[in-house]
């Protein structure tokens, strides 16, 4: 019984689609105009860029008096309240556990933020556990928060692959960590020369069935 390592945001759950959501509903609110999604997409940055530096620099932008904390709430809870598990997901997933895989959630991200993630859209049902870098103290790529999540799968990382969308922590995490990899490409082309990705899927439901093919 293999452990299947996957990532939450952009691979497990759509969060650029409810990101983007998001973002038209604010901009709108404020009085901003519609083309300025595409500056707040690229401060967001798919989510890596610190919540307090996003607030910051919307209300540099904007000259908000909102406070910042509020702000950093807004980008937690309202992205969050819009995310859903595919149907289609969550199949994939019950055929691989099925197959004997164990899926075990492995997120770079804030406790509260991806715990609520993970239990509001049901994902909870679906996975066998679930480690979050805040709560670990270790973020991907460190090889250690692969070895926490087979510990608390109680299971070896031997024979386990590992499934994601970024090139640095989930495929350069999983070469780390001598595991092989699918990296989810969402339109981009793999151009990092230090390590390559076993598989390239545009999707977790193809990459799953990679794994399962493989």
């Amino acid at each position: 019984m293999p452990l299947l390592l996957l990532d939450l945001d952009n691979t497990l759950l759509d969060r650029d689609g409810p990101f983007r959501s998001w973002g038209e509903r604010f901009l709108e609110g404020i009085g901003a105009p519609p083309t300025d999604l595409d500056w707040l997409v690229s401060v967001d940055a798919d989510g890596l860029t610190n919540r307090w530096d996003v607030a910051d620099a919307i209300r540099d932008r904007y000259g908000l008096r909102i406070p910042s904390i509020d702000l950093v709430d807004e980008l937690h809870d309202g992205v969050g309240a819009l995310m859903r598990l595919d149907p289609l997901v969550a199949c994939a997933l019950r055929i691989a556990a099925d197959a004997g895989w164990v899926p075990v959630v492995v997120t770079n991200g804030t406790a509260r933020q991806d715990d609520t993630k993970i239990r509001k859209t049901g994902l909870d049902r679906y996975v066998a556990d679930w480690v979050i870098s805040e709560e670990a103290g270790v973020s991907k790529p460190n090889p250690r928060i692969f070895a926490l999540a087979a510990q608390r799968a109680r299971m070896p990382l031997r024979g386990a692959w590992v499934i994601g969308d970024s090139p640095e922590a989930d495929i350069g995490g999983a070469t780390a960590v001598g595991l092989p990899s699918v990296w989810l490409h969402r339109g981009r082309r793999w151009s990092d020369t230090r390590f390559a990705p076993t598989r390239v899927e545009d999707g977790l439901i193809p990459a799953v069935a990679a794994v399962l093919a493989g």
